[in-house]
C-alpha cells in the first residue's frame, strides 16, 4: 500500500489552498493590532512650562477653547450634498438642499467653514465610528483582547471624555450602544438594521434633540442621524425622497444654531459618502468623499476661507476635538491636529505659537504610539520607521532651540520665519507617518486578491481531475508528485533570485505562493503530456468513443443532483441573505439531497424486483424488502435534521429570531429543579454515548483483547465521562457554593477539566502506538473443519457474542491447501479484524468528541449525540443505496456521499451554536480548565478553534468512513442471505465475509481509493470556499461586506484549514492501522 505519497500529495494539494487563501487575505483582509495602552493627564506630553502655567483649569494637555460640543453625524453625507452651488438653476434631488451651511458660511467666515471630509476604507458604517472616535485606521480586523463583542477596547474620545468627567449624551443608531456600552450619561437609542425605514431614528432624535441642548445637562452630545443613508439604500440618492430627507436635515441644522451658546462647538460631518446607487463599504472616490462643517458662535479661524474647501482627512477630528475640549489625545491617534481651529483672537504670532504648541503635542503623542506599535507588531516597515523617526527628533530638537529663545509670549523678529518652518516639518512628519499607516493598514490590494482567487479555482480544479485520473492509474500520486515536488522550489527559488537583485524585502506569503503556482503549472504541465502520449496511442480517436459515449453521458447524470445541489449553495453565496440564512437553508439542502437520491434510485427501478408475467400482466410492481429498512433510516435522519434545529444562535440581522435555550450553561437557570433535571439528562446523554460506542466495538469483536487501547475504551471511557460530569455538577453550582466551598470548587473547575484533557491525551497516543483491536485465538481443529471454532454450540461467552472471524487470504489459502492434504492443523481465529480500520476511528471520533463537548455548554450534548446519530444513519443510508443501486465498484465513494457528509457538517456548525460572526464565538472556551492565566495566545487560540470547528473536526476525521463502512456491513448483509453449505461452501462464504480485509487484498486500490475521497472532500471544500472568495471579492463594494460577506469568507477560510489537517490526520489514522496490522500480519506468521 501506498501509505507515504498519498499523504503528501493531499498535504501538497492543501498547501495549495493555504497558499492561495494567505494571497487573498493579504489583499483582502485590513488588519492592525490594537494597543491597550490609554492617554492621560499626567503623561509626559505637556506643554513645555511657559506655556503649562496658561492652562485653566480642567485642562490636559493644551488650553480647554470650548465647555461644549454638538457632533451631528449625517449618516452617508457626501460632500456634493453639502456644497451649495448658486449657479445652477436645475440642481438635482441630492443638491443644494443644505443652505443653511453655505448661509452660515459666507456670512460668517470666521465662525464657519465647510470641508471634504475624507474616510479611510473601509467605508461601512462601524468601521467609520471607531476611526472617528479612535483617531487610528480601523480594519476588519482588529487584534485587540476581547472579540466577544463589537466594543471598542481601544482608547477613542469617548473614553477620554468620560475618564476627565465629562457628560456625553447620545442620540441615534443603536451601533453606538454596541461599540460604547455604559459610557453615555444619557442615550436614546433607536434600531438602525431596517435600512427601508427612512424615518424612526431621525424622528426619534427631533423629539429629543432640542430639549436637551435647551437642558444645559451635557457637555458634549452626539446625534447620528440615519434617514440619508437608508434612502439612498432604498432609492439612491438621485431620488424626490432624498431631497426630502436633505431638507429635513437643512431645518434641524437651522434650528440648532439658534439653540447654541457661546461656548459651543457645532461640528456637522458624514462618516462616508455613497455611490450612485446608494451604497458604501469600498473605496472609491465617491464612499470615501464625505463632508464636514465647523461651527462656533465665537471667532474660530483667523484668516478667510480658501475658494476651494480643504480636504482633510477624518482621523484629524480627534486630536482637534480633544484638543478644543481640554482633554487627552487618544492614545492610538494618528491623525494631525486642524492647527486654523487653534488661531484664536490674537496677531499672527500668538497664533504660530499656538498652533505650534499643538503641533509639538500631537506629533510627541504619534510618536509615542508608533513606538509602541513597533514593539508588539512588524507590520510597519522598519526603514520608514527609521526616517519618521529622525524627523520627529530633528523637528523636537529645533523646537526646543526656538523655545530656549522666546520669552512669554514674545518672539524676536527673527525668530518669527522660523515659526511657519517647524509647523511645516510637524506637519510633514504627522502626515508621512499616517501615510505610512494608511499603506500597511487600510488599503486593498487587488492583485493579490484575483491571484488568491485563481490559485484556488485551479485548486479545485487540480482537486476534480486528480481524483478521477487516479481511477485509472495506481501508482498516480507516487508518479505526479515528483514534478510539483521540483518546480514548486524552482519557482521559489527564481523569486528569491529577483528579489536578491532587486534588494527588496523577502515576503514568505509571497513565496509560498509562487511555489504553489509553479507546482500546479508542473502538475498540469505533466498531466498534458501524459495526455497527449495518451491521444498519440489510440490514434485518431475521439476521447469520448474510447470510453463509451453512454457510459458517460450516463456518469455525468449521476453527478447532476449532487453536483446542482453543491453549485445552488457555492452560487447563493453571492446572496447576504442567504448567508444570513444559512443556518436553515444547510439542512434543507441537506435534506434535499438524500431525498433525491431516493428518488432517482425509484427512478432508475433499483427499489423494486424484476416483475414476473403475472405481475406485468396486472400491471403490479413489488418493492424490495430493503426499500423499508432505506425508509426507516432516511425518517431517523429527517427527524434528526429537524431536531437539530432547536440548537442555534441568532443572527442581530434576523431581529425576530429567539436563540435555543440551550445555549447557555446550566448555571444561568435559577430553578433548581429544572437545573438537576437538565445535569441528570446531560450526563445520561454522555454516558449512553460511550455505551453506544462499547456495544458497537463489542458487537464487531474489537473489545476481546488485554491490549492498552482495549482496557482504556473499557475503563477509561467511563472514567472520562465521569470527569466531565464531575465539571459540569461544580461549574453550573460555582455561583452558589459559599466561603471555603467556594475555593474548592474553583479549583474543581480547573482540575477535573485537565483530568478529561489528560485522559484523552492517553487515549489518543495508545490509539497512536497499537491502533489494532484485534484478539487472536489458537485451537486445534479437524481437517473438516474451516478456520474458525464457530461451529456446534458456542464453548465460551466470548465465541456466543462475538464471533466474526476474519483472517486474511494468504492464510486461508494456507488453510486451503492444508484442507486438501486432509491434515490436522492449528487455526486462529481473529476477532475484531473485519472492522479493525473503523474501530480505530469510532474510538478516535469518541475521544475527540468528548474533548469538543467539554468546551460547549452541558445541553448542547444534546446536539453532539444528534451528531453522531445523523452521521451513523447517514453512512447506513449510503451503504443500503449503494447495495440497492448494484454499485460493485466499492472502491470508489459516490459524489453524493462526500457532499451529503460537508453539508452535515455545515449543519452541525449552526446546531452547536455556532454562527459565522465574531460576536457568535464562544470565548469562554479558552477558559476551561484554565483561570485567566494564559502565558501565551496560542492554546486558547486552539480552544477557542476547536469549540468554533467542532463539527468540521469531527466530520473531517470520520471522513474515511465512508469508504470503510459498506465493508463493515457486508458481513450482516451476507448472512443473512445465505443458508449453510458444505464445508467447501462454507469457505468461500468465509472469503466472501471479508468485511475491511477485502481492502487488504488490492493495496492499491486501497491507497488510490483514500486518495481519491480525500481529493473529493477538498473539492467540495475548496468549491465552497471559492464561492466564497469570489463574493468577498465582487462585492467588496456592497454594503454587507464587512458585516456579513468579510467574515463568512473568514470562517469558511479557517474551517476549511481545520478541516483539510483533521482529514489528513484521519486518512493518516487509517493508514497507521493498515502499517500495524501488516506488523500483526508478520507477528502471526512467525507462530
Amino acid at each position: 500500500m501506498q501509505r507515504w505519497p498519498v499523504v503528501l500529495f493531499l498535504a501538497w494539494v492543501c498547501f495549495l489552498f493555504f497558499a492561495g487563501i494567505g494571497l487573498f487575505m493579504s489583499g483582502f483582509l485590513l488588519t492592525r493590532i490594537e494597543l491597550a495602552s490609554s492617554s492621560s493627564c499626567s503623561d509626559p506630553l505637556v506643554p513645555p512650562p511657559w506655556e503649562r502655567q496658561s492652562l485653566p483649569p480642567g485642562s490636559c494637555w493644551a488650553p480647554q477653547r470650548f465647555s461644549k460640543a454638538v457632533l451631528v453625524i449625517i449618516d452617508a453625507l457626501h460632500f456634493e450634498f453639502a456644497r451649495f452651488d448658486p449657479a445652477k438653476a436645475s440642481p438635482l434631488p441630492y443638491e443644494n438642499k443644505l443652505g443653511v451651511l453655505h448661509q452660515l458660511a459666507t456670512s460668517q467666515p470666521r465662525h464657519a467653514r465647510l470641508y471634504r471630509f475624507r474616510a479611510d476604507p473601509p467605508t461601512a458604517t462601524m468601521q467609520r465610528i471607531k476611526g472617528l472616535t479612535t483617531g487610528s485606521l480601523p480594519t476588519f480586523i482588529d487584534v485587540g483582547s476581547n472579540f466577544a463583542s463589537y466594543a471598542i477596547q481601544e482608547d477613542n474620545l469617548l473614553a477620554q471624555l468620560v475618564q476627565n468627567g465629562r457628560r456625553v449624551v447620545f442620540m441615534g443608531d443603536d451601533t453606538w450602544e454596541g461599540l460604547f456600552p455604559k459610557k453615555f450619561f444619557r442615550s436614546y437609542f433607536f434600531p438602525s438594521f431596517n435600512v427601508k425605514d427612512l424615518h424612526t431614528v431621525d424622528d426619534g432624535i427631533l423629539q429629543h434633540l432640542y430639549p436637551t441642548v435647551d437642558s444645559g445637562e451635557w457637555d458634549v452630545l452626539i446625534a447620528h442621524f440615519l434617514g440619508v443613508d437608508h434612502c439612498g439604500h432604498k432609492h439612491g440618492p438621485d431620488h424626490p425622497e432624498m431631497a426630502k430627507k436633505l431638507t429635513q436635515m437643512n431645518e434641524m441644522l437651522r434650528s440648532l444654531v439658534d439653540h447654541l451658546g457661546n461656548d459651543t462647538l457645532l461640528l456637522v460631518a458624514g462618516d462616508h459618502g455613497m455611490t450612485e446607487t446608494g451604497d458604501h463599504g469600498g473605496d472609491s472616490e465617491k464612499e470615501v468623499n464625505a463632508a464636514l462643517f465647523v461651527y462656533s458662535r465665537t471667532p474660530l479661524f483667523g484668516s478667510s476661507p480658501p475658494e476651494e474647501p480643504e480636504t482633510i482627512p477624518q482621523v484629524n477630528l480627534v486630536p482637534t476635538v480633544a484638543l478644543l475640549l481640554g482633554v487627552p489625545i487618544p492614545y492610538s491617534n494618528i491623525g494631525e491636529v486642524m492647527a486654523e481651529l487653534f488661531a484664536g483672537d490674537g496677531d499672527a504670532v500668538s497664533a504660530a505659537l499656538q498652533q505650534l504648541s499643538v503641533y509639538h503635542i500631537n506629533a510627541k503623542q504619534v510618536d509615542r504610539f508608533l513606538q509602541s506599535y513597533s514593539l508588539v507588531a512588524q507590520d510597519l516597515p522598519a526603514e520608514q520607521l527609521q526616517h519618521l523617526q529622525e524627523l520627529f527628533s530633528s523637528a523636537v530638537e529645533e523646537h526646543t532651540q526656538l523655545l530656549a529663545q522666546v520669552r512669554g509670549t514674545t518672539v524676536p523678529p527673527e525668530l518669527e520665519p522660523r515659526l511657519g518652518s517647524l509647523i511645516s516639518r510637524f506637519q510633514r512628519y504627522l502626515r508621512e507617518a499616517r501615510a505610512v499607516c494608511t499603506q500597511s493598514w487600510a488599503r486593498f490590494h487587488p492583485l493579490r486578491m484575483v491571484g488568491g482567487c485563481v490559485l484556488i479555482a485551479s485548486s479545485c480544479l487540480l482537486c476534480y481531475m486528480a481524483s478521477e485520473l487516479a481511477a485509472s492509474s495506481q501508482s498516480f500520486c507516487r508518479s505526479c508528485l515528483l514534478y510539483p515536488l521540483f518546480w514548486g522550489p524552482v519557482g521559489a527559488a527564481l523569486l528569491w533570485l529577483v528579489h536578491v537583485f532587486t534588494q527588496e524585502g523577502l515576503d514568505l506569503l509571497l513565496v509560498s505562493s509562487w511555489a504553489a503556482a509553479a507546482s500546479q503549472l508542473g502538475f498540469f504541465w505533466h498531466w498534458w503530456g501524459q495526455h497527449l502520449k495518451r491521444a498519440r496511442l489510440t490514434g485518431s480517436q475521439p476521447p469520448l468513443a474510447s470510453g463509451g459515449l453512454r457510459q458517460r453521458l450516463r456518469a455525468w447524470l449521476g453527478l447532476a443532483f449532487p453536483m446542482g445541489i453543491l453549485f445552488f449553495r457555492c452560487g447563493a453565496m453571492f446572496s447576504d441573505s442567504f448567508v444570513v440564512a444559512e443556518a436553515r437553508v444547510a439542512p434543507f439542502l441537506l435534506a434535499s439531497l438524500v431525498m433525491l437520491l431516493v428518488g432517482k434510485l425509484h427512478w432508475d427501478g433499483r427499489l423494486t424486483v424484476p416483475e414476473g408475467p403475472k405481475q406485468q400482466l396486472l400491471g403490479l410492481s413489488s418493492y424490495r424488502r430493503e426499500i423499508w429498512y432505506l425508509l426507516c433510516l432516511v425518517a431517523m435522519f429527517l427527524v434528526c435534521v429537524r431536531l437539530s434545529s432547536f440548537f442555534h444562535q441568532c443572527r442581530e440581522e434576523i431581529p425576530q429570531c429567539r436563540p435555543s435555550v440551550f445555549l447557555s450553561p446550566l448555571a444561568s437557570l435559577r430553578n433548581t429543579r429544572a437545573k438537576n433535571f437538565f445535569y441528570l439528562l446531560c450526563v445520561a446523554l454522555l454516558a449512553g454515548l460511550v455505551y453506544a460506542v462499547q456495544s458497537w466495538l463489542r458487537h464487531y469483536g474489537n473489545l476481546n483483547s488485554s491490549d492498552p487501547l482495549v482496557l482504556f475504551v473499557r475503563w477509561g471511557f467511563p472514567l472520562v465521562v465521569l470527569c466531565i460530569a464531575c465539571y459540569w455538577a461544580v461549574a453550573s453550582s460555582a455561583d452558589d457554593s459559599l466561603g471555603k466551598l467556594q475555593e474548592l470548587v474553583q479549583v474543581a473547575v480547573v482540575v477535573f477539566p485537565r483530568a478529561v484533557y489528560g485522559l484523552a491525551s492517553v487515549g489518543l497516543l495508545l490509539l497512536l502506538c497499537n491502533p489494532v483491536t484485534v484478539f487472536a485465538k489458537d485451537t486445534r481443529e479437524s481437517a473438516e473443519s474451516i478456520v474458525t471454532p464457530y461451529l456446534g454450540v458456542p464453548g465460551s461467552e466470548v465465541d456466543f457474542l462475538h464471533v466474526i472471524p476474519q483472517i486474511y487470504k494468504r492464510m486461508q489459502e494456507s488453510q486451503r491447501s492444508r484442507l486438501e492434504r486432509g491434515s490436522c492443523r492449528a487455526t486462529v481465529a481473529a476477532y475484531g479484524l473485519g472492522s479493525v480500520y473503523s474501530a480505530a476511528l469510532v474510538i478516535a471520533l469518541t475521544l475527540l468528541a468528548f474533548l469538543l463537548m467539554l468546551l460547549h455548554s452541558e445541553r448542547l450534548s444534546f446536539a453532539f449525540l444528534l451528531l453522531f446519530v445523523e452521521a451513523f444513519v447517514l453512512l447506513h443510508i449510503h451503504t443500503c443505496a449503494r447495495g440497492l443501486a448494484g454499485d460493485a465498484e466499492l472502491f470508489s465513494v459516490p459524489w453524493y456521499a462526500v457532499i451529503s457528509w460537508l453539508l452535515a457538517a455545515s449543519q452541525f456548525f449552526y446546531s452547536t451554536g455556532h454562527q459565522p460572526i465574531f460576536p457568535a464565538i464562544h470565548w469562554n472556551a479558552a477558559f476551561v480548565g484554565f483561570h485567566l492565566d494564559h502565558s501565551t495566545n496560542l492554546l486558547p487560540a486552539v480552544l477557542v478553534g476547536a469549540n468554533t470547528f467542532a463539527s468540521h473536526i469531527l466530520f473531517a476525521v470520520g471522513c474515511p468512513l465512508l469508504l470503510l463502512w459498506p465493508f463493515v456491513c457486508e458481513m450482516s448483509n451476507s448472512q443473512r442471505r445465505k443458508p449453510k453449505k458444505e464445508s467447501r461452501d462454507e469457505l468461500q462464504e468465509v472469503e466472501e465475509r471479508m468485511m475491511e480485509m477485502r481492502l487488504r487484498e488490492s493495496p492499491e486500490k486501497f491507497s488510490t481509493a483514500l486518495l481519491r475521497l480525500g481529493l473529493k472532500y477538498l473539492f467540495v471544500l475548496g468549491a465552497q470556499l471559492l464561492s466564497c472568495v469570489c463574493a468577498a471579492m465582487i462585492l467588496r463594494r456592497h454594503l454587507m461586506v464587512w458585516k456579513v460577506f468579510a467574515p463568512k469568507f473568514l470562517f469558511e477560510s479557517l474551517g476549511f484549514v481545520v478541516s483539510s489537517i483533521c482529514l489528513l490526520l484521519g486518512i493518516s489514522l487509517v493508514m497507521r492501522v493498515d502499517c500495524a496490522v501488516s506488523t500483526w500480519f508478520s507477528q502471526l506468521r512467525l507462530r
